[in-house]
């Protein structure tokens, strides 16, 4: 399995011109104030849930800015509703439900590329003018046609023929992970490698946070402790008013 692993990695390396136009497509749609969804089945789906969820605590972003949707509602990210997948009206109407406009972002996430409900939600976020996206391990999708961004990566047959939690999974959460992160860094919600805009929502992230301000101004742990009180716990906003930017 691992030497398996190990081919992940340079399948991702080679979609990667994909994925950066992917990020700066996506970017140009949330600047003016689109929203980004990932729509998926079974494990695709709880990747994108996974991705989704991290936006806000690591990158100070309201919730509903990134919002991860799978098959079957959130009761299958716990347990597989593997039926789900097949009702292709099913992920249109989920995306009605959460007022879909031509300013958000649809990405489909379908190891086989084939999957009902995602191409259901692909086809109503193409009618509605959405900018719309695939991420999965099948060049020959259809979503290849149906999308703005395709993004193939070709790793091969897994060990357990067809269990797609394995090298397909990964592959697609190395996209994710690249996908949200070069989208955030686009926003501003990132200087250099530091994360300016995390939520300190529990000790260790209070202890970073402060770690941050110390390091970026350039002062000790009682100025910059002092900085974020006043600023209630915001990094950037501590960092601009230590820098004489703001208040």
């Amino acid at each position: 399995m691992n030497d398996e692993d190990a081919l992940v990695a340079p399948a991702v390396r080679l979609v990667v011109p994909e994925v950066a136009r992917a990020v700066d497509a996506i970017a140009e749609h949330l600047s003016r104030g689109g929203r980004l969804f990932y729509i998926g089945a079974g494990t695709s789906g709880r990747l994108g849930v996974v991705d989704a969820s991290e936006c806000p605590p690591t990158f100070g972003v309201a919730p509903d800015l990134v919002q991860g949707i799978i098959a079957g509602g959130p009761a299958a990210v716990f347990r597989s509703q593997e039926g789900a997948e097949d009702n292709e009206a099913a992920g249109a109407a989920e995306l009605e439900s959460r007022r879909l406009g031509p300013r958000d972002v649809v990405i489909g996430l379908a190891a086989s590329g084939r999957t009902p409900y995602v191409l259901g939600a692909i086809r109503y976020a193409n009618a509605i003018g959405a900018l719309t996206g695939a991420i999965t391990v099948n060049p020959g999708s259809p979503l290849r046609d149906l999308c703005n961004f395709f993004i193939a990566p070709e790793v091969g047959p897994e060990v357990i023929a067809g269990s797609t939690r394995l090298k397909s999974g990964t592959a697609q959460k190395l996209v994710l992970n690249m996908i949200s992160t070069g989208v955030m860094v686009r926003l501003g919600y990132v200087e250099g490698n530091r994360m300016t805009h995390l939520q300190p929502s529990c000790g260790k992230l209070v202890a970073r946070a402060q770690r941050l301000v110390m390091d970026i101004a350039g002062v000790g742990p009682e100025e910059a402790a002092a900085a974020l009180d006043k600023h209630q716990g915001e990094v950037w906003r501590a960092v601009d008013s230590l820098r004489g930017l703001s208040p």
